[in-house]
């Protein structure tokens, strides 16, 4: 019981590290070093969230299902409707891709 409630308090923090409005001028690597880095690496390497990177199963996925996933938010993966608008949301989706191609 003890260890769920660490499990559960720890994964609330996480979350509440990812939270917050980028810049609107922000570029697609920054939206991600703000929101997107703590769960998922800085290098996109996956920490709590999955891998982002090249091989992963998100490099194989459409955009249409990365923005699906970012703005409705995945499993444990929160919302982020109410952070990004639309050109944010295609920055961090472009910048997603860049890395992905290497």
């Amino acid at each position: 019981m003890r260890s769920r409630l660490l499990t559960v308090a720890l994964a609330g923090v996480v979350i509440a590290a990812c939270v917050g409005r980028p810049d609107a001028r922000a570029t697609g690597e920054e939206i991600f070093l703000q929101l997107c880095s703590n769960c998922h690496g800085a290098n996109l390497e996956g920490v709590i969230g999955p891998p982002l990177g090249p091989g992963s199963f998100a490099a194989g996925q459409p955009d249409g299902y990365l923005r699906f996933a970012i703005i409705e938010g995945r499993g444990r993966m929160p919302s982020f409707a109410t952070s990004l608008d639309d050109a944010q949301l295609q920055r961090l989706i472009a910048f997603l891709r860049e890395v992905e191609a290497g």
